[in-house]
This record gives C-alpha cells, sequence and structure tokens, in this order.
C-alpha cells in the first residue's frame, strides 16, 4: 500500500466531499464513536470546509481517499464550542480547530495521523493561529459498546505536545448504532500552543 496525503481545496474538495462523507460513515460506526451515519446529514455538515481557513486532508491509496481529517478556525465553531472556553485566556480567535480524523483501519500505524495533523497544524500556523485544539469523545469504561481491546489515543496526542483542558468539555448531539434518536455527548478538549 502506497498512501499519499494532500490537502484538498476548491473543487478537488469539492469533488471529494461524498467520499468523504462515506468515509466518515464508516470509520465513526467504531468505538468511541458508534455513529448512525447519514448521508444528507454528512453532506450538509462537510459544507463547511468549503470556506476560507478551512482545511481537508485526504489520505489516498491511488486516488481512492482512504482517509481524511478536517480543521477550521475555532472562530468557525464558536456556536458549538466558545461555551466550553468561555473560563479560558484564551481567544477563539487563536485557536485551530482539528476536527475529526478518520481513517480506515488497515491504513493505521503508518503515520498517517502523524501527517494529518502535520498538515493542519501548518496551516494553523500559515493563518496566524496561536494554538491548535481538537475533541475526544468521553465515554463511560464500562459502555457495552466498547470493545475489549480498545486502545485510547491518548498516548499519541500526547507525544504530539496536546494536554487535555480540565473542565473544557463541550457537548454534541448524534445518532449511536441501535438508537431510536440523537442524544447528547460529552467533548474533552485538548490543546497545544503552536
Amino acid at each position: 500500500m502506497s498512501v499519499t496525503t494532500r490537502v484538498l481545496t476548491g473543487q478537488a474538495l469539492a469533488d471529494a466531499l461524498d467520499d468523504v462523507a462515506r468515509l466518515r460513515m464508516a470509520v465513526f460506526r467504531d468505538w468511541p464513536y458508534v455513529y448512525d451515519g447519514d448521508a444528507d446529514y454528512e453532506r450538509e455538515y462537510l459544507q463547511a470546509y468549503l470556506s476560507p481557513g478551512a482545511v481537508v486532508v485526504a489520505a489516498l491509496d491511488d486516488d481512492r481517499i482512504v482517509g481524511a481529517a478536517t480543521g477550521a478556525p475555532m472562530a468557525d465553531h464558536a456556536a458549538d464550542f466558545a461555551a466550553a472556553f468561555q473560563d479560558r485566556p484564551e481567544d477563539l480567535s487563536d485557536i485551530f480547530y482539528c476536527a475529526e480524523s478518520a481513517l480506515l483501519p488497515e491504513y493505521r500505524g503508518q503515520g498517517i495521523g502523524h501527517a494529518f495533523f502535520d498538515a493542519r497544524e501548518d496551516h494553523a500556523r500559515s493563518l496566524g493561529h496561536r494554538y491548535s485544539a481538537f475533541c475526544s469523545v468521553i465515554r463511560p469504561d464500562d459502555h457495552p459498546a466498547r470493545p475489549a481491546d480498545y486502545r485510547p489515543l491518548d498516548p499519541f496526542w500526547r507525544k504530539r505536545g496536546y494536554e487535555p483542558l480540565p473542565g473544557v468539555v463541550a457537548r454534541f448531539a448524534w445518532k449511536d448504532l441501535g438508537q431510536p434518536e440523537e442524544t447528547d455527548k460529552p467533548l474533552q478538549f485538548w490543546m497545544k500552543a503552536l
């Protein structure tokens, strides 16, 4: 497998949105998201990454998208996340939000996760952001869908210089597999200085 990463912008990004939507629905079915995805919702959600300042980094096996990472200025997400940062000293305009990373399981462990963060952090610096942040899903250790062999990504994130921000928790709703409707999930923010 020869995988390359590429920043998608303009028409290349617009052309890839359906592929990124399908990828997200497939990858996020797994723990800890357990997401029961909807193609219409995904297409609408991904439109935000056509805006100035946003970035999508694609992992490509030949021309097939096997992974994607999204990011945008935190100020673009103020409605969703401002409350979580109200007691923090950082201004939202100084923070770049590394939204999601989705990578098919057979491509993991090859350095693609690092390439995703490298590209988004480089993009954030080019825009003048001082911090990079992302959220991790908080699920109870005894959740019935948690696989016995699950390994949290905390060591990977810490190796990249990220630390959890105590008490900086947002809430976001989505529908879990096997559930009749969306429910709110807590999301822990992690951040590092760029």
